[in-house]
């Protein structure tokens, strides 16, 4: 039992290390290859979100006019749906976007915002979800309306290989898996609970790093140590919630791929 332990810690050791190399990388292809990434999300969130894209070093883009999004879709490099604002005009536009992406064989990200808060919203997410997108980014309350049952963590994995997703699960310890693989990210700061547009903002990056790299995995779990290194970064300079929000855009700007390696705490 003691060696099959050990083995067992030493496979999760080089796992964490493997993702710590390779986010390190994927973001650095964010640098250097500025992507463009197309959002159709809530109308709180669209400058805070565009302005993170832009200090990420990606290139956003946020029509939803439903005579032009299929082409803004189809031409980005990434797609991100949030459901924050269920107008007509919005739901329209994922349509159309995830249809063009579709088309196209382009990643795309769903953001089931407050999907739990009402039954038409649930069944529009429901909807996209089964159209297989490669990332989900998502809170607990959010994951169990999507499930119909309790968060847990063998329910997360059966939700990814049923979906044939990544989940991004957000909250004081960031999990995200593939069905197989499960990466647990530790880093954050409280201050982003108080600004509002911040989960937005980082489903934003989850795309950002889907349209740099194939394993979606990678990117999401990439994205989201990101976000938090970045968070904690902006936590330890700011005095409140508005320096935090600047503080956090200064931080994505400057994170490098060694500050994110040295800083992020992973387990897999």
């Amino acid at each position: 039992m003691r060696d099959a332990s050990t083995s067992r810690q030493t496979t999760s050791n080089a796992l964490a290390d493997e993702l710590l190399a390779g986010a390190a990388a994927v973001l650095e292809r964010v640098r250097t290859r500025a992507p463009h990434v197309h959002c159709i999300t809530n109308a709180v969130a669209q400058n805070f979100s565009a302005n993170m894209l832009l200090a990420l070093g990606a290139v956003p883009s946020m029509t939803i006019a439903p005579d032009e999004v299929g082409e803004f879709a189809a031409r980005a490099e990434a797609l991100l749906v949030n459901l924050g604002t269920f107008d007509a005009e919005r739901r329209a536009a994922a349509e159309i976007a995830i249809g063009s992406v579709d088309d196209a064989n382009r990643p795309w990200v769903l953001d089931p915002v407050f999907v739990e808060r009402s039954q038409p919203r649930t069944a529009f997410a429901k909807t996209l979800a089964a159209r297989h997108p490669s990332a989900l980014r998502l809170n607990r309350a959010e994951f169990a309306a999507l499930a119909g049952a309790p968060w847990s963590e063998g329910g997360l994995r059966a939700y990814a290989f049923e979906a044939d997703a990544v989940l991004g699960l957000t909250g004081e310890t960031d999990l995200v898996t593939d069905g197989a693989r499960l990466a647990r990210i530790a880093n954050g700061h409280p201050l982003m609970a108080k600004v509002t547009a911040m989960g937005c903002s980082a489903s934003a990056v989850v795309a950002a790093c889907l349209a740099v790299e194939t394993d979606a995995w990678l990117a999401t779990a990439t994205a989201l140590m990101v976000f938090g290194v970045a968070g904690e970064i902006a936590g330890a300079r700011a005095t409140g919630p508005g320096s935090f929000a600047a503080a956090m855009l200064d931080a994505i700007y400057a994170l490098d791929g060694e500050v994110l390696v040295q800083e992020a705490r992973v387990a897999c």
